[in-house]
């Protein structure tokens, strides 16, 4: 008998099959992308073709999830979890936000997939949060019942984005006459890259790079201009992450103090790991402390970087699995 998860972003799907005795054992690891598949299920039914019996099936997604369906924010896809009890030939489908599924990940996680970006002081018996930028920003919380943390959603990517210097300002100006509402996401996520890129630019603050990224493929823009940041010495896309690295620590300090994560703060997603020198410095740190009276407070908090890319994929698995033991 088998567990069926999965980790569904806006870039990628990312499936996996495993014993549902051992459930740490993948039989069949496999990655789609996203976009090319025009619902989820179609991605399901090339997956499982003719394999074994399915016991039970968990999959992260990023999207709100409500009644045990979604309307996935950066795809236009609907899954209902019904319906792919139907295609599984099993009644037990969970549908559990990524960050969510990140979150019940963590426990799964080794020694050397964690990169401290401040060490803080460890408290075991309070919150935790995690932020995780990617295709798009997602946000989760980890609440401690006095025993044990619990992963819960949320969807605080999306609230209002706040400018606290004059450049900042005028980026969220520029994004409003691009977008109207200006949230999180519109900054911390690869979009968000090419939003400050294209800020910097059409503002005449800095140069274009020697390969205009406004007029190369969409879908590498984001990629470039870090690689063009960190290794081909642009200066209008090293200060892309500058600007990016400061809100990042802005928007997970923000986090902390919401959800009182004194256990520490994680930051997860894909991009992260690309820029993890960046991350390091302190720039980051300064943008999560910089809260007046609260900085003190926050400079307690553990900071941790998930280096396992796999860690949502972990998340669903884990959380089937415990399903089958409650």
């Amino acid at each position: 008998m088998f567990i069926l998860s999965g980790d569904v972003g806006g870039t990628k799907t990312h499936l996996s099959l495993v014993d549902a005795n051992n459930p740490k054992i993948k039989i069949i690891d496999k990655k789609y992308p996203s976009q090319h598949f025009k619902n989820f299920s179609d991605i399901i039914i090339d997956f499982i073709h003719d394999k074994k019996e399915i016991v039970r099936a968990c999959f992260g997604i990023a999207g709100p999830i409500k009644n045990n369906r979604c309307q996935t924010t950066n795809l236009p896809w609907n899954i209902d979890a019904s319906d792919l009890c139907k295609i599984l030939k099993t009644t037990e489908v969970h549908l559990i936000n990524d960050l969510e599924a990140t979150a019940w990940g963590i426990p799964w996680l080794n020694s050397t997939d964690i990169e401290y970006l401040n060490k803080g002081v460890l408290q075991q018996d309070s919150n935790m949060a995690l932020i995780a930028a990617g295709t798009g920003l997602g946000e989760a919380g980890l609440f401690w019942n006095g025993d044990r943390h619990i992963p819960f959603a949320c969807e605080g990517g999306h609230v209002d984005f706040a400018a606290t210097n004059e450049e900042l300002w005028d980026l969220r100006t520029f994004l409003s006459l691009k977008y109207g509402h200006v949230s999180y996401e519109r900054i911390l996520s690869g979009p968000g890259l090419i939003n400050i890129y294209e800020f910097l630019i059409k503002t005449g603050r800095y140069a274009k790079s020697k390969n205009d990224l406004l007029e190369i493929n969409h879908e590498m823009q984001a990629q470039v201009i870090a690689e063009n940041a960190l290794h081909n010495g642009c200066i209008t896309c090293k200060h892309v992450l500058d600007i990016f690295v400061y809100i990042y620590g802005q928007a997970a300090g923000n986090l902390a103090l919401k959800f009182f994560s004194l256990s520490g703060l994680y930051i997860g997603g894909g991009i992260a790991p690309k820029i993890l020198e960046l991350m390091k410095t302190p720039l980051f740190m300064e943008g999560f402390t910089d809260k007046g009276r609260f900085r003190k407070l926050l400079e307690q908090v553990p900071v941790k970087l998930i280096k396992n890319q796999d860690t949502a994929l972990l998340g669903a698995t884990r959380y089937a699995a415990k399903r089958s033991q409650s």
